[in-house]
């Protein structure tokens, strides 16, 4: 579980301008990620705008960014839905080549109940031959993983190894940190408050603006790790007004915005995302160049 602790970046897919999978990106980016220093990567997780990737591209695009990487951090696979047979036949099928676990997103859209939640993440983790790290982000599925389930899940199932937190819910984060089994990995699953969850227990962050500033985000999150709070601080106010921008008009469109003009790769989302206006890209070149 130790290959989790720090930093994961949840990697975009960058487009050419047709909106085809520019692998020549995605191998800048890989390769710029890994020399900045970060512990894994996530591939196609929902930052990786895996709702408008087909079967097929998904397959190629793992098994591309298992080959690039090479075994030099450790991989994660993004696979979720909302149609839990759907899911499961994925998760069973997978390639796990390169891989050392799954990251599965709460379901979005059916709004289950609590029961529902457990019954979905029970049907993966029993066809997972991988380790399963839970996803709860109630800003995109509209329904939250609670405490209590998160605690069941992590009693019942010893491959359900974590949970990437972004509730933004510090009561439920106190909860869990408390109630939850020796070893359950917390991982803060929203950048602007990695600081404080860490300063909780958390052990890293699965982030965004990571795509970008992968050494000024790793460093951070070491900082923290070493309980070296107060050196921290200074790098968690400095990402402030990058990551506000990065969000203000949807991910992954802000942090694209940054690559390209880094050089990475382009800044092409697919429908329905759009690139952010002029204004915000200026503004995003303007706060990248002060890194």
């Amino acid at each position: 579980m130790n290959k989790f602790y720090g930093t994961g970046i949840a990697i975009v897919t960058p487009f050419h301008a047709d909106g085809q999978v520019d692998y020549d990106g995605l191998k800048n980016l890989i390769n710029y990620l890994i020399d900045g220093g970060v512990e894994y990567l996530v591939s196609l997780g929902t930052t990786g705008e895996s709702a408008t990737l087909n079967s097929e591209e998904k397959k190629k695009i793992w098994a591309f960014t298992a080959d690039m990487v090479k075994g030099r951090v450790n991989l994660v696979a993004g696979i979720g839905g909302n149609n839990t047979a759907e899911v499961v036949e994925q998760v069973a099928a997978f390639d796990t080549t390169g891989y050392d676990a799954i990251l599965s997103a709460s379901p979005a859209y059916n709004k289950p109940t609590q029961e529902g939640i457990y019954q979905h993440y029970k049907a993966i983790a029993e066809n997972s031959s991988l380790p399963v790290i839970l996803y709860n982000v109630p800003g995109r599925t509209c329904s939250n993983v609670s405490a209590e389930t998160t605690i069941r899940l992590a009693r019942d199932f010893k491959n359900i190894i974590g949970i990437k937190e972004a509730s933004g819910n510090f009561d439920q984060i106190n909860q869990i940190m408390r109630d939850k089994p020796e070893g359950f990995l917390m991982i803060s699953g929203d950048d602007p408050v990695s600081f404080p969850m860490i300063a909780l227990g958390a052990v890293g962050v699965i982030s965004v603006i990571g795509n970008a500033l992968p050494r000024q985000t790793s460093d951070m999150i070491r900082l923290c790790l070493n309980n070296n709070f107060k050196a921290a601080q200074k790098g968690h106010y400095d990402l402030i007004d990058f990551t506000r921008l990065c969000f203000v008009e949807g991910s992954p469109a802000g942090v694209k915005t940054a690559l390209k003009q880094l050089g990475i790769c382009g800044d092409t989302v697919r429908l329905p995302l759009v690139q952010v206006s002029d204004y915000t890209a200026g503004q995003i070149i303007k706060e990248i160049q002060k890194f």
